[in-house]
């Protein structure tokens, strides 16, 4: 086993280094520029957008979940093990400077997310009760590779709802045995049947159920764990200013506290930083694809947002913890203990049982969110209903298993195959990407003639694949068609 896991490590950096991380960085500096910086430019618009009313049915239902909803299920998957263990992995191994340069990729990989959940929105499907889509669905309607799309999916399909289900699984696990003492060999069990429970209960009732879960999760655990961090801030505001400097020095190898070379640090920061926010990663997309919008650029916008969210708020807040007690990350303990430590010695015991019942809440709702990706994904390659009770069996073991057996062959593993799914995603938005400027483009004429916007596909009719969007009354319902009525009759004025 241990060589397995060392192999995977070692295919696994192999894999980073020298393909995955230029691609990422690349595309992204491509697609900021080519955008107009449309990450930072468009901020106010990802705020307007966020409360945006879901469009609805002539019936007066509405057409799918709502953009905060659809924002909240991918917040579900981004925010979980990658903020609290993969922030501290990235600082034990990495030091500080790791910190630096995840949110250097928020910064630039809020350009992919965009990209990416732009396109999504334009290729989605309808499903029974709301609308589905996701990389698979570009590459297949976009590109006009079905193959290609298959392949991703498989690759989520193992990555999302089975690996990384499976190391939050194995945290919380972890964390509640740490808290309570226990070091009996039932416990992770018990732990894990739990878990495995309440996710059965979740997953089985549709992706209706799936958006209430986390819409109320969410924003629950998100306030509770940064006021947590924000107390231990506040009781050392001395140490702001050195553990900025801290992070900043060591980001350009100029004080490597754990004796991380300088290409190391920055391959940690984007390694960890893509497993937090998902930016460019080709999952977030498929929680975005779901949202019922009158753009797709609105989606676009959410989703970007929602890496800021991940990376500057959540994943500084972790880094903050760790590093304002000045601790010696030589030989420092990976993963959530190093939080559980910091922590427990900033603001005592009872910190850790606080901290307990934010990583069950988080690492859950992270299941939930990986879960759906997988049944969009599965979905794409068939529309059989066995192999969907299948899978949501098979989803639910992967829970319990994880609950009880080692960490790290999971994390190499699932490290090696994040880097395969993003590669694949990014190569595919790449060659899209004309088709998201123009979306971009529709959506912010609009927004200077100070109308919503609204997109059928009409606006660009050379485009083939698209199954949505075919009129106005179905993309806005029929409050909309008034203000529709009248972009019509400007267009015909038009010489």
């Amino acid at each position: 086993m241990d060589s397995v896991n060392e192999w995977l490590l070692s295919w696994g950096d192999h894999l980073w280094t020298w393909i995955v991380l230029p691609v990422v960085v690349g595309l992204g500096i491509y697609f900021t520029i080519r955008s107009g910086v449309v990450q930072v430019r468009l901020i106010p618009e990802m705020f307007r957008t966020l409360t945006n009313k879901t469009p609805r049915t002539e019936s007066g239902q509405p057409q799918s979940v709502s953009a905060f909803q659809a924002f909240t299920i991918s917040a579900a998957s981004r925010v979980g093990v990658g903020n609290i263990a993969g922030v501290a992995t990235a600082i034990a191994v990495g030091g500080p400077g790791a910190v630096f340069w995840m949110w250097t990729m928020a910064f630039i990989g809020g350009a992919s997310s965009f990209i990416e959940s732009s396109l999504a929105q334009l290729y989605k499907v309808r499903d029974t009760d709301s609308f589905r889509g996701g990389p698979a669905y570009y590459m297949e309607r976009g590109l006009k590779a079905r193959w290609l799309g298959v392949w991703f999916a498989v690759i989520l399909i193992v990555c999302f709802p089975f690996a990384f289900s499976s190391l939050q699984a194995n945290t919380i696990a972890a964390t509640v045995t740490s808290s309570v003492g226990g070091d009996a060999a039932w416990l992770p069990w018990m732990i894990g049947a739990v878990v495995a429970v309440l996710t059965a209960l979740v997953v089985f009732g549709g992706v209706r159920r799936i958006a209430s879960v986390t819409q109320l999760l969410v924003p629950i655990m998100a306030l509770a764990y940064l006021l947590l961090g924000l107390a231990v801030v506040a009781l050392n505001l001395d140490r702001i200013g050195p553990v900025f400097a801290e992070i900043f020095t060591s980001a350009w190898g100029f004080n490597e506290v754990v004796g991380a070379a300088f290409g190391y640090i920055v391959l940690t920061g984007v390694k960890r930083g893509m497993f937090s926010n998902e930016a460019g990663l080709g999952s977030a997309p498929n929680a975005g694809a779901s949202a019922a919008v009158t753009h797709p650029v609105k989606q676009g916008l959410v989703q970007t947002l929602g890496v800021y969210f991940d990376t500057f708020l959540v994943c500084s807040i972790t880094a903050f913890i760790i590093l304002i007690p000045g601790p010696d990350l030589a030989g420092a303990e990976r993963g959530i203990g190093l939080t559980q430590g910091a922590l427990v010695g900033a603001l005592g015991d009872w910190s850790n049982i606080a901290l307990s019942v934010i990583v069950f809440l988080l690492a859950f709702s992270s299941i939930i969110g990986n879960y759906y990706y997988g049944q969009s994904n599965i979905e794409f390659i068939t529309k059989r209903p066995a192999v969907l009770g299948a899978y949501r069996v098979l989803v639910v073991a992967a829970v319990l298993a994880g609950s009880v057996v080692g960490a790290d062959l999971i994390w190499n593993f699932a490290d090696g195959v994040m880097g395969l799914m993003a590669l694949t995603n990014l190569i595919a938005i790449g060659l899209l990407s004309g088709t998201a400027f123009r979306l971009l483009k529709d959506y912010t004429s609009q927004r200077r003639e100070g109308r919503d916007p609204v997109f059928t596909r009409t606006i660009l009719p050379d485009l083939t694949g698209i199954e949505c969007w075919e009129d106005e009354l179905t993309v806005t319902g029929p409050l909309h068609i008034q203000s529709i009525n009248k972009r019509r009759t400007s267009r015909s004025s038009q010489p």
